[in-house]
Parts: C-alpha cells; structure tokens; sequence
C-alpha cells in the first residue's frame, strides 16, 4: 500500500537562488519610483519659482503666500515693495510671491 503515498523526503535548506540581485533590483526599482513622484516635480517646482521671482518688474500684479494681492513699486535686489493700497506700502522678501496676475486684475475688485 506504501506505492499510493510517496514518501516525503527532507530537503537540504538552500538560499533562494538570486535573492540578492532582485533586493537590488527592488532598491533601484523604488529608487526610481521615488524620483518621479516626489524629487523631480519639486525640483520643478522650485525651478519655476525661482523664474518667477527673477522676473519680477515694476507694476507687476501678485500674490503674497499669506494672500495679499497687490502692485509691485519697487524691486531690489532681495526684497521689494507692493502697494497693497492707495499710500500704503509693504516690504516684503521676494521669495514671499506666490504669483503673478494679468495686467488689469486688481482694477476689476
């Protein structure tokens, strides 16, 4: 009766074949991932800003980051002046444009 049933036989532990190339293999992979999803739209991103603050101009319309809108009087080398009002006037860094809006904007509010 024992031609029914195969015997079991103990097999030596052997290391999985290729286990170290596919770690690396999965390393590059989630490299790779990484980069396109978060290091390259940042660079991006920081590379656009970095335009846009170079090409700020006298009588520019922009944004504040803390969401202040208005017209550009002044531009030094770091730092710039917006009238936010009529006769009132900020210092601000530079970095602190968010954005620039179309000629005409702020008449409109």
């Amino acid at each position: 009766m024992n031609f029914f049933i195969s015997n079991a036989l103990a097999e030596t532990a052997a290391p999985p074949a290729g286990g170290g190339i596919q770690m690396f293999i999965l390393i590059g992979v989630f490299f790779v991932i990484m980069y396109f999803m978060i290091i390259r739209p940042q660079s991006k991103r920081a590379k656009d800003h970095k335009q846009l603050i170079d090409s700020l101009s006298k009588g520019d319309e922009v944004v504040t980051t803390g969401g202040m809108l208005g017209k550009i009087t002044n531009v030094g080398e770091n730092f710039l002046r917006v009238e936010v009002s009529d006769g009132v006037e900020l210092r601000l860094q530079k970095s602190a444009i968010s954005n620039v809006l179309p000629k005409g904007t702020l008449r409109n509010d």
